[in-house]
């Protein structure tokens, strides 16, 4: 029975950590793309070109996502310490 409910609140835990992190990677990713498109079709290998638009586009992503993330974490918060009373009556 319990380990129901412990399988429960990891898999919640899981799906809020995939949703939460999903704009940010996916977000680095296009852009450590796009910047490798870019170097290899200039031939120019410069270390920190890569860097810098990933920092600012991740900031940029945080920025523009961080309401709706802050709302998931919240949300997956609040009904979790909704459930311990039910968990402690099982």
């Amino acid at each position: 029975m319990y380990e129901d409910i412990v399988l429960g609140i990891a898999h919640q835990a899981l799906v809020t950590t995939l949703l939460v992190s999903a704009p940010i990677l996916g977000a680095a990713l296009l852009t450590g793309l796009l910047i490798s498109i870019l170097q290899a079709t200039t031939q120019m290998q410069e270390m920190t070109l890569v860097f810098v638009p990933k920092i600012v586009v991740v900031l940029l992503i945080t920025v523009l996502f961080g309401p709706w993330m802050l709302n998931i974490v919240t949300g997956f918060a609040h009904n979790l310490w909704a459930t311990i009373p039910q968990i402690i009556s099982l």
